[in-house]
């Protein structure tokens, strides 16, 4: 007995491991249950008049995407649609209640999703014989149109309250020339009721408008009111499921063809329109209040109370609009209500094409900074021409001073031939006059002499005084044939006292170019004085110098040439630089300031060996049609 007693507590002891272990080898041995393995929850979603009738199937798209979304347990989703709301006069309701209770009899849905009034009144009236103990959502549905008297605990709702005054506002604050307001609604039950609420809630606009009722009308009869419609016109979209014809319109279908045949903007109170041919305004934001009845359906397949749940009416959201329909519509955006979302507005160009316009910027810039660059450089370089041209100026004044300098024996012996004869003439009738029976005939003889000689001395002193004249260039229409016959009088002085023979020979026709006188005349008499200067030490019998004018081509052409021993070959190509000379005393600006003068005609000089000996400088101006 005491052995028992003492080994009594040591097997007790050892008897709680074995059980624990035991017991975490039961569980580790059974399965855990998967999430597929949990039976999905069934929600049934009831239409009010089909699964494409707006704005119910836009409302039961988003609370099915939501909910499948948040949803912690696996679900489906039965789709039903009434059949009676779309004709008054239907008798299905009894068959479609035996169709759900048989459907559902031995496994009813976990939730019922009622959409819009007619299906939330089905679902009410029904109740006790289809889903006493089922927990329901009312939602797409006005709160006007909620039976709160036969609400239970199992019920919950979330309902829209509708502003039909707030858009006819927005229509008269966009549109202020307003005349004429036109209202489309079908004629099922639920839209005679709402054609009842809007004639009440918008009859206060009738002193400001003049309200038309399409509502009793086939819908090919409103397209053609539609497209006759008054100056200032605007239209109300409210529903149309049914139109008077008994024709049913899902979707779009209807609204968007009335888009197309009304001359006057629409507007309605459902944002499930907006976005094809609604202008906008104040609507109910079908996406707030399927977010909400989707919240609300979580909330319960969580196990909290449908009763418990409240949710307030959801109110308009703010205006919003079509920037595409405010284009059509001419609608300034000034007149849109404070804080309106403006949708569907075309992207400018950069909004399009930012980088090909990013690119283009850059590229533009570029372009502009080396413009700017070149334009300045242009600038610069235009002003060292201009400076240069002037300094060049200064140095052929220079040098036909020097020029003349050369020219001051000739020039004194042409003064002083006249001036002698004028002197033997002026005596010869001091004697006359003496004489007892002077003659008056030889006077007039003697009178006549005096005045050709005063003449030739001016006519001398007239070229000296514009050789020497500064001024700036002047081009005119001159004929070069002329200036050189003038040249060649003014040297024919200069090259008898040199004892050089100078012939000329000057083609009959006229030579026309544009061009300075004196600024020719000087090329010319630097080239001569160069011919005189490079016969100075060869016998004086083959001094001589030849000077042509000719026609080639679209160029008149003019050759000086002389006897000379020529330029050396290695000279010729630096000639024309400025302080090349091969004088002891000279300069090296006479051929530059030449070649410069010739080049500021759009001319051409060049220098070349004559195969007889001697150099020829030739020089080609355009003539006067080829120089315009």
């Amino acid at each position: 007995m005491r052995l028992w007693q003492v080994a009594s507590p040591v097997r007790a002891n050892f008897a709680w491991p074995v059980a624990l272990v035991l017991a975490a080898a039961i569980l580790l041995a059974t399965p855990a249950r998967s999430q597929a393995d949990v039976e999905p929850k069934r929600i049934m979603m009831l239409h009010s008049f089909g699964v494409r009738f707006k704005p119910w199937t836009d409302y039961a798209e988003t609370i099915r995407s939501v909910i499948s979304r948040r949803a912690r347990t696996p679900l489906t989703f039965h789709d039903h649609s009434l059949l009676n709301a779309q004709s008054p006069d239907d008798k299905s309701d009894g068959p479609f209640v035996d169709y759900l209770r048989a459907l559902y009899e031995e496994k009813p849905p976990d939730l019922v999703i009622a959409f819009g009034a007619p299906a939330a009144s089905f679902v009410q009236g029904y109740r006790d014989r289809l889903f006493p103990g089922t927990p329901m959502v009312f939602t797409a549905i006005e709160a006007r149109r909620v039976q709160y008297a036969r609400l239970t605990e199992n019920d919950a709702v979330v309902a829209t309250h509708n502003d039909f005054a707030a858009v006819l506002e927005t229509i008269l604050r966009v549109l202020p020339d307003t005349k004429t307001i036109v209202i489309v609604n079908g004629v099922s039950a639920n839209e005679r009721f709402w054609e009842g609420e809007l004639r009440r809630e918008l009859a206060s606009f009738s002193r400001r408008v003049e309200l038309k009722w399409f509502t009793d009308l086939p819908f090919e009869d409103i397209l053609k009111k539609a497209a006759n419609l008054p100056p200032h016109s605007a239209i109300f979209w409210h529903l149309m499921n049914v139109d008077a014809a008994g024709v049913a319109h899902e979707a779009n279908t209807a609204l968007n063809r009335l888009s197309v045949s009304a001359n006057a903007p629409i507007f309605s109170f459902l944002d499930v329109f907006f976005g094809e041919a609604l202008v906008g305004g104040p609507m109910q934001s079908s996406r707030k209040g399927s977010e909400a009845a989707a919240t609300v359906a979580l909330r319960i397949l969580e196990g909290e109370k449908a009763g418990d749940i409240k949710t307030p009416p959801i109110e308009n959201a703010l205006p919003k609009f079509d920037w595409r329909q405010l284009q059509r519509w001419h609608i300034s955006e000034q007149r849109l209500p404070p804080n309106s979302e403006i949708y569907f507005r075309e992207p400018g160009l950069w909004q399009r094409y930012p980088g090909q316009i990013a690119f283009a910027v850059v590229l533009v810039l570029i372009q502009a900074g080396l413009i700017t660059v070149l334009l300045n450089e242009r600038g610069r370089r235009h002003l060292a021409e201009v400076q240069s041209r002037q300094h060049m100026a200064e140095l052929a004044h220079i040098n036909r001073y020097s020029t003349a300098g050369e020219l001051t024996a000739s020039i004194a012996h042409e003064i002083n031939q006249p001036l002698g004869a004028i002197l033997v003439n002026a005596e010869t009738a001091q004697s006359i006059l003496t004489s007892s029976r002077p003659d008056l005939d030889e006077l007039r003889d003697i009178v006549d002499d005096i005045l050709q000689d005063d003449r030739r001395a001016g006519e001398v002193i007239r070229r000296t005084r514009s050789l020497l004249r500064k001024a700036p260039f002047e081009p005119t229409k001159l004929d070069l044939s002329a200036v050189v016959r003038e040249t060649v009088e003014f040297l024919s002085a200069l090259a008898i006292g040199q004892k050089v023979g100078l012939g000329s020979v000057l083609t009959p026709i006229e030579l026309p170019i544009i061009g300075d006188r004196i600024q020719l005349q000087q090329v010319i008499l630097n080239l001569a004085v160069n011919a005189i200067d490079a016969m100075a030490d060869i016998p004086i019998e083959n001094r001589k110098i030849g000077i042509r004018t000719s026609r080639f081509e679209e160029f008149a052409e003019l050759s000086i040439s002389d006897s000379g021993p020529g330029i050396p070959a290695e000279e010729l190509k630096e000639i024309f630089e400025p302080f090349f000379t091969s004088k002891a005393e000279g300069m090296g600006m006479g051929l530059s300031i030449a070649r410069t003068i010739v080049e500021a005609h759009k001319g051409r000089i060049w220098a070349e060996n004559q195969p007889g000996g001697g150099a020829s400088f030739r020089i080609r101006l355009p003539l006067e049609e080829t120089a315009d």
